[in-house]
């Protein structure tokens, strides 16, 4: 094999070096470590890969430092380490876009639709979150949690509540009625994965993002991001 996973390594390691500087916009030398520092604060997927970076640092140190002879290396990294730094270079270099990973048709409610509806939706679909809209214009997320807390406050002993029960009514009934936020199509999937973790950080955990052209609520929904969506991008 000779030195062709060490080859592989330093020019996916040095690709991401010339990457973290544009990032921090510096031309300039910089310890790769300090790049790290710097540019985690402007780009999300940097702080993702953080200790990944690092580690791959070291290890890059030692195959230049501490090489030998031209066709040896000291530290002759591992085929998974090669392939994982590579996948880090290639996701920094084109990271996946929201626009692409969740561009779906969303199936939307209007502010009159009934209860009864949507329980179908549930039964048949097994979807959690309904956008609601008043016409073209959006009101709220209602959320099968925001549907039982109705339930429960209408209850009146075994009995339920009579009459036919809307979305409207839904909707004063969530815990949180700002469960959601609206994200433009052109962010990462990185970047939305850090909107959720911030969220929780800050005592506000969103049930979805909705996905727009621009992250405007008036514009077409053109896709639904879910916690459960996020637990699974790597």
């Amino acid at each position: 094999m000779g030195t062709e996973n060490s080859d592989r390594f330093l020019t996916a390691f040095n690709r991401i070096d010339h990457r973290l500087r544009d990032i921090v916009g510096i031309k300039d030398f910089m310890p790769f470590y300090r790049l790290i520092d710097q540019a985690k604060k402007k780009e999300v997927l940097v702080k993702k890969y953080e200790d990944d970076l690092r580690s791959y640092a070291d290890l890059r140190n030692a195959i230049v430092h501490h090489r030998t002879a031209l066709n040896y290396v000291i530290a002759e990294p591992h085929t998974d380490v090669v392939e994982r730094i590579e996948y880090i270079d290639a996701t920094l270099a084109k990271p996946m876009l929201v626009g692409q990973m969740f561009r779906k048709r969303v199936f939307v409610f209007q502010e009159n639709d009934s209860l009864a509806h949507v329980l179908k939706v549930i039964r048949q679909r097994k979807y959690t979150q309904f956008p609601v809209y008043y016409n073209r214009q959006f009101k709220g997320l209602i959320t099968t949690v925001g549907i039982t807390n109705w339930l429960a406050s209408k209850m009146g002993g075994d009995h339920l509540p009579k009459g036919i029960p809307t979305l409207y009514d839904i909707l004063m009934h969530e815990k949180n009625r700002v469960n959601y936020k609206f994200v433009s199509r052109y962010i990462t999937i990185y970047e939305a994965e850090e909107i959720f973790k911030q969220g929780v950080e800050r005592g506000r955990r969103f049930e979805a993002l909705l996905i727009t052209e621009h992250g405007k609520p008036h514009q077409k929904l053109i896709g639904i991001i879910t916690p459960l969506d996020i637990v699974k991008i790597d």
